[in-house]
């Protein structure tokens, strides 16, 4: 195979381009876990999580959380490429701990919810979502 001077050029830049993204575009589950609960230990129960068995369309996925006496809750989409999809925070003057959004989903997977308790401690949810057509390229 020959190469012309433009497609080294292009291979070069590819190659600067992966050299600089940065290592958290490469984030797993348990990364995200460990940055938001600092390693601390991690109850099951607590949490309210609502999101369809089944989702015809992963590009817009219904999901509802509420965690009363929660400061803080995340939602993570194990099998996305980037698991991290939102934080919720929640201040002494909010009405409720509670949202709702929609996410997208790559395909078939754990849709997890972990909530920061005002005492400091965890707790999480967790629901297995089928999708049939996925959102993420799927």
């Amino acid at each position: 195979m020959e190469f012309t001077r433009r497609d080294t050029l292009a291979l070069g830049l590819g190659a600067a381009a992966l050299a600089v993204l940065p290592i958290s575009a490469y984030a797993t589950t348990e990364a995200a876990t460990l940055a938001f609960t600092g390693g601390a230990d991690v109850a099951e129960g607590g949490v309210d999580l609502t999101a369809p068995e089944i989702a015809e369309n992963g590009n817009t996925v219904p999901v509802s959380v509420a965690a009363p006496g929660a400061v803080a809750i995340m939602i993570l989409a194990t099998g996305n490429p980037d698991p991290n999809v939102v934080t919720f925070n929640f201040g002494a003057l909010s009405a409720s701990t509670a949202a709702s959004t929609r996410i997208r989903l790559a395909g078939t997977q754990d849709v997890v919810a972990i909530a920061k308790m005002a005492d400091g401690s965890f707790t999480k949810a967790s629901k297995q979502v089928k999708v049939t057509i996925g959102g993420c390229g799927g």
